[in-house]
Formats: C-alpha cells, structure tokens, sequence
C-alpha cells in the first residue's frame, strides 16, 4: 500500500531563522499519528538547509529534509551550482527535479531533468519528478501527450526498479502561484494518466507503487478532495507551506 507524501516547497522564501521557527512551530501541531499516516517533507532554500537538518535530528523530529533543486554533475567548476551528494550529506532524502518554474524561468529542458533524476538516484535520495502542462496546451487538448512525453523524456534509461521508488508530482503550471488550482476529476484524472504512463513504460507493478502527489495553489479548502482520488497519494505544497498552521492544516487532511 502507498503511503501518502506531502512536501512542502518554501520556494525563495526564509531565511536559515526563519526555517529554524517554522520547523518548530510545524512539529508543535503534528501528532505522532499524522506521521503513520503521511510522510512530511519539507524543502527549504539551501541557505536554511543545514540549520533545518539540526533541528530536525536535535529534537528528534519525523519530518523528512528535501531540497528544492541539484546539478547533475557530482563535482567540478559549475560556479553557484549544489551537487546531489552535498545535499546527501545533510541528511536529505528528497530533491525536487524539473519543477514547472525551473523549466520555464531557467530553461530546463527533460534532458536536463533526467540527469538531474539520475544525480539524485545515484547519490541515494529519492526525486520528486515534476511534470505538467501550460493553460495554452491544457486548451489545446495537449495535456496528455504533453505530460506522457515528459516522464518519458524524464525516465529515460532509468531501471524500474527505480522508478517504482520514485515520486512523480503532476503540477499544471497554470495552476503554480496562481491560486487556480485543478478540479479534483481533473487532478485525479491526470495523475491515472501518470500512473498509467508509468506502468504501460515500466510493468504495472512499478505504476501501482511509484507514488503520484498533486501540485498547484494546494491549500486546506483543496486537499481532502484531492486526496479523495484513488491515482493521488499526496500533494507538493507551495505558498501554504510557509505557514506552518496552514501546512499542518494540509497535512491532516482527513479531518
């Protein structure tokens, strides 16, 4: 059975204090049972990556450390760049590859998302593999092939034994920022396609176990009929994890 993940991505926002007090603040309003249930990430900037991974192992904490982005060389003269086996050794366990902003704003292409995906697998932590359409391919009736053709450029020549441990988050990019976010027929619908996609590439077994969140403007109104859906095991979080009520909020979905 898949467990549920829900991460949070602070984006370029806090500074290493403030991480310091929203982890805190965030571990106060969480219940030992809320971790049975969900797997809590939280990815902060690198700058409040190693003040974050303190707290965390200091006060025993359950959450898990990700980090937002990685280059996919191990090393070398890439000036202001942050390889997967840095990240390793803070003690993070997921890293965000190919979200929609690093795609757009930075010009990332799938070739660069899948040596990123493959930095990440090598150096041991497990990615969180963005994909998602823009409004202008959504009505074009595109979404579809659009997101097929990224994870398959995404997980190209990955085994599947990797990619059934994976995380694959489907964010509109129409949806990031923008507080529009996906009808939850939709979210669900999209994430069975990226289920589907998985599994036609890499057997049914890895496409029942890689586990599929939802992204986009998700807040407390949002999440329970999102999680409803049966292809959906979680949610990556942007503006509303920086609060840490809001993102508790989110996280303990069910009730």
């Amino acid at each position: 059975m898949r467990k549920d993940l829900i991460a949070g991505n602070w984006k370029m926002n806090a500074t290493h204090l403030d991480a310091i007090q929203m982890v805190q603040k965030l571990s106060y309003r969480l219940d030992p049972g809320d971790y049975d249930r969900v797997d809590v990430v939280v990815c902060p900037p690198f700058t409040a990556l190693r003040s974050t991974q303190t707290v965390i192992e200091a006060d025993n904490l359950r959450l898990r450390l990700g980090a937002q982005n990685c280059h996919w060389e191990a090393s070398g003269a890439f000036t202001g760049e942050i390889s997967a086996g840095m990240l390793q050794k803070l003690s993070v366990t997921y890293v965000i590859a190919g979200h929609s902003e690093r795609r757009q704003l930075f010009g990332e292409t799938d070739e660069i998302v899948n040596r990123k995906v493959k930095a990440i697998l090598a150096a041991e932590m497990t990615p969180i593999l963005c994909v998602g359409e823009t409004l202008e391919q959504r009505e074009a009736g595109e979404a579809e092939s659009i997101v097929a053709r990224q994870l398959a450029a995404s997980l190209a020549g990955i085994p599947a034994e990797q990619v059934a441990g994976l995380v694959i988050a489907y964010e509109p990019i129409w949806a990031i920022g923008t507080g529009r976010t996906a009808s939850a027929d939709d979210a669900g619908t999209m994430a069975g396609l990226v289920r589907e996609t998985v599994a036609e590439r890499f057997g049914v077994a890895t496409g029942e176990a890689v586990r599929v969140l939802y992204g986009g403007s998700v807040n407390p109104g949002t999440i329970a009929s999102m999680m409803a859906k049966r292809d959906i095991d979680g949610a990556l979080v942007g503006g509303a994890s920086l609060d840490p009520d809001t993102f508790a909020s989110v996280i303990r979905y069910w009730m």
